[in-house]
C-alpha cells in the first residue's frame, strides 16, 4: 500500500451515500485499495493523518474554457452577445499557442487548488492545452471548439477540423485514458448544417464524445426557432449531433420537448449557474431536466465569465437556484448537488467506471478538506457543510490516480512562478499590448 489516510471522515458518494467517521482509505498503484473503519494489516509507505479532515472524491468540472483565465475580469457586467462579440472574440484572435499553454497551466493550478481532478474543456490551440494537461497530471476531456462562418467548407481541409483529427491521433487515450479527445460544435448560432453533419459523422465513426453550447440565452433559442422552426436541440438532433455520447453546456432555455429528446439520446446537461447568473442568461430548470431523465453535471464555464473555477461555488449556487426557481426548499437537496459535481460529472465524461466515488478498485482521485476552520464548525452534517459552507479554499490536498498534485499551497507538477512569468512576459503583451491606447 502506497498511501493510507487514517482517522479521517470519508464521504464516499457511493450508491448508499455513506459517510464514514474515523475511517481509513488506502491507495495502491493509483487505485483505491482499502475503505474501512478499521486499519489494514498491511503497513503503508506513507500515512496521512486525517483527524479533523474530510476525504471525498475529486470534483469534476464538466464545462470550462481553461485558457480564458487570461481574460478574467477584462469584460464584466455585459450580456453574453456583447461580452463575446465586442470584448472576448477580438482578444482571443490575438492568442497564440504559447499564451494558451501558460493560461491553461494557470487554470489547472486553480482547479487543483480548489479540488477539481478532471475537466471538460472546449477551446482551440488544443495541442498546447493537451501538453499542459499531460504535464500537470489532471484528467481532461478536450474538445476542439469549432465555428463555421466561411462560404466554403470541406472537413478534410478546414483548419479546425484538421486540428481535431491531428489532436485525436496524438492525444486521445493518452496515459491510459487520462486525456480523452472529443469533437465540439461551439453552438448552433455560430455554425451551420455543413459542420454539424461532418463533425457528427466523424465523432460517430471515431467513437468520440461531443461537446456543444446549447440554448444558453433566450435570444439564441428564439432566433433558432424563427430561422428553422425548431429549437437548437431539435435542429442539432436532426443532423445526428447527438448520435454519439454528447454533453450540452448551459441548457438554460430548454423546452420540455427538448429535455425528453435529450434524455432519449443520452445527452448530459452541464449546469453553469454562476456564469449564467453573471451574464444574466437565465436560470436552467435543473429539476425538470432530472425529472425528464437527463444526467445533469456541473461546470464553471471559463474564468472570464465566472470569474473563478471554484466548483464548490457551483454546488451551492445550483442548490439555491433550484430552491428559488421551484419555491421549494427540498427541490435540490445537498446529496443531489454533490452528486452533480462527482458521480454525474464522471458519467458525463464517460469516466463512471474509473472515478466519482470512493470505492475499492476506482482511481484514487481524492481531495481532502480541512474541517477545523471556523466556518466549518460545529459540523452537524458533513454533506450539508460541503454543499453550503465549504469553498475551494478549504481544500488542502488534491490527488489524481494516487499522485498528490497539490498539497498545503504547493504544486508538485506545475512551476507556478514560471507560469506567472510567462503570462507577464508573453501572454499578456500578446493579447493586451494596445489596450491602454484603445481605452
Amino acid at each position: 500500500m502506497d498511501t493510507l489516510f487514517s482517522h479521517i471522515t470519508v464521504v464516499t458518494m457511493d450508491e448508499a451515500m455513506h459517510v464514514w467517521y474515523d475511517a481509513f482509505v488506502g491507495v495502491t498503484d493509483g487505485k483505491i485499495s482499502w475503505v474501512s473503519q478499521t486499519p489494514p494489516e498491511q503497513q503503508p509507505k506513507t500515512i496521512i493523518n486525517g483527524e479533523g479532515m474530510v476525504l471525498m472524491p475529486g470534483l469534476i468540472n464538466c464545462h470550462t474554457h481553461l485558457p480564458m483565465s487570461l481574460l478574467r475580469g477584462y469584460a464584466d457586467d455585459y450580456d453574453l452577445a456583447t461580452w463575446l462579440n465586442d470584448y472576448i472574440f477580438p482578444r482571443e484572435d490575438r492568442l497564440d499557442g504559447r499564451a494558451v499553454k501558460a493560461a491553461t497551466l494557470l487554470s489547472i493550478a486553480e482547479c487543483l487548488r480548489f479540488g477539481v481532478t478532471s475537466v471538460s474543456d472546449m477551446y482551440n490551440f488544443c495541442d498546447e492545452i493537451a501538453q499542459a494537461v499531460a504535464e500537470s497530471g489532471i484528467k481532461a476531456n478536450i474538445g476542439r471548439g469549432t465555428t463555421l462562418f466561411a462560404d466554403e467548407f470541406d472537413f478534410e481541409t478546414y483548419p479546425a477540423c484538421r486540428e481535431l483529427t491531428e489532436l485525436k491521433q496524438k492525444w486521445d487515450g493518452y496515459d491510459n485514458g487520462r486525456i480523452k479527445v472529443e469533437a465540439s460544435i461551439h453552438a448552433e448560432y455560430t455554425s451551420d448544417h455543413r459542420l454539424w453533419d461532418a463533425l457528427a459523422e466523424y465523432a460517430v465513426n471515431e467513437g468520440l464524445g461531443m461537446q456543444v453550447h446549447l440554448s444558453e440565452t433566450q435570444a439564441e433559442h428564439e432566433a433558432c426557432k424563427e430561422k428553422y422552426g425548431l429549437t437548437p436541440a431539435q435542429v442539432l438532433d436532426c443532423h445526428h449531433v447527438f448520435d454519439t455520447h454528447a454533453v450540452a453546456a448551459h441548457c438554460v432555455w430548454l423546452e420540455p420537448e427538448d429535455m425528453r429528446l435529450l434524455a432519449k439520446r443520452g445527452v448530459s446537461a452541464v449546469h453553469c449557474p454562476v456564469s449564467n447568473l453573471k451574464l444574466a442568461s437565465g436560470r436552467a430548470d435543473v429539476i425538470a431536466m432530472i425529472r425528464a431523465g437527463m444526467n445533469v453535471a456541473l461546470g464553471t464555464d471559463g474564468a472570464a465569465s465566472n470569474n473563478n473555477l471554484d466548483l464548490f461555488e457551483e454546488i451551492k449556487a445550483a442548490a439555491l437556484l433550484a430552491k428559488s426557481r421551484n419555491q421549494d426548499p427540498k427541490a435540490l437537496p445537498t446529496q443531489a448537488a454533490l452528486l452533480m459535481a462527482t458521480v454525474c460529472g464522471a458519467r458525463a465524461q464517460r469516466r463512471e467506471r474509473e472515478c466519482g466515488m470512493i470505492k475499492e478498485g476506482l482511481d484514487a482521485d481524492l481531495i481532502m478538506l480541512d474541517f477545523t476552520q471556523p466556518h466549518l464548525m460545529p459540523c452537524h452534517n458533513v454533506l450539508s457543510h460541503l454543499a453550503y459552507c465549504a469553498s475551494g479554499h478549504d481544500v488542502v490536498m488534491t490527488m489524481v490516480r494516487g499522485k498528490i498534485l497539490y498539497a498545503a499551497g504547493k504544486y508538485n507538477t506545475i512551476d507556478l512562478s514560471a507560469v506567472v512569468r510567462e503570462l507577464a512576459e508573453h501572454a499578456m503583451p500578446q493579447v493586451f499590448l494596445d489596450k491602454k491606447a484603445e481605452d
